[in-house]
């Protein structure tokens, strides 16, 4: 190791970055000279190496990323493998930020036909750039109201790595995520369940008949986002990770399903 990629290793052990031996690699390969050394700057003062480098890794792709841009955790790959695991033909992806979680369906799944959706329009730009050229269509909007109104009752699948921070988490969120990262992709209300709530209980009306939502969360928080999917007349599963410290919440629909009432137990 040279004294200059030395500097570069303490420089950025010194800021606390883990992996700083990975990360001064990749930044020298990415840039040289005066730019290498105000990358570096910029790394040690708390940005996300992935928004510097432009790019993140997820499920063995490049997923392109932007500033302002929620950067896919290598947990999600849960909520990609369960998904492509029920070998769907209509997906959307709501909340989708990067696009990343599309993008790694459609390399797994051949002639898949995927919509994805956010609401901010940053990240909408972003999703773009990785969802377009794969054939697939990104729209902004609101959850379900951004989709084309053809694909209600016709969604094999519907995935949601939506915000689950409960809101007086997000200040003890590391500096990267809760400086870099937008708010919307992160604050999930008091509980961090109130975008789960209304995923929940519009799904059945976007559904096919045997169709599923599927929505990470934590380990935690996995029997109440599973209530509430009961609640909403889907058959809750939950499903955990531990090599991807990942945990994905499955609620299966089916079209002769009788909803809950405040009688009946869930």
């Amino acid at each position: 190791m040279t004294p200059a990629r030395l500097d570069t290793v303490a420089t950025l052990r010194a800021a606390g970055c883990v992996y700083a031996e990975i990360e001064a690699q990749l930044l020298s390969d990415a840039f040289a000279g005066a730019e290498l050394d105000a990358m570096v700057a910029r790394r040690a003062a708390g940005i996300p190496l992935e928004q510097l480098l432009g790019w993140a890794e997820f499920c063995g792709l490049r997923i392109l990323v932007a500033p302002g841009v929620f950067v896919p955790r290598r947990r999600t790959e849960l909520l990609v493998r369960e998904a492509a695991a029920r070998r769907p033909r209509k997906v959307v992806d709501i909340c989708c930020g990067s696009g990343a979680v599309g993008a790694a369906l459609v390399h797994r799944l051949a002639d898949l036909d995927l919509c994805s959706a956010d609401i901010d329009p940053v990240a909408v730009l972003c999703a773009r750039r990785n969802i377009e050229p794969l054939g697939g269509q990104v729209y902004e909007g609101d959850l379900y109201s951004a989709l084309p109104q053809h694909l209600r009752g016709i969604v094999d699948v519907v995935v949601a790595n939506a915000p689950y921070v409960p809101t007086d988490a997000i200040g003890s969120m590391p500096p990267e995520a809760r400086d870099h990262e937008p708010l919307v992709a992160l604050d999930g209300g008091a509980d961090g369940l109130d975008v789960h709530r209304r995923i929940a209980v519009d799904a059945r009306e976007w559904l096919s008949d045997g169709g599923s939502v599927l929505v990470e969360t934590s380990v935690r928080q996995a029997e109440r986002t599973a209530a509430i999917f009961a609640d909403a007349g889907l058959d809750p599963t939950v499903i955990h990770s531990e090599d991807l410290d990942g945990t994905v919440v499955v609620g299966a629909f089916r079209s002769g399903a009788v909803l809950p009432t405040e009688n009946t137990p869930t």
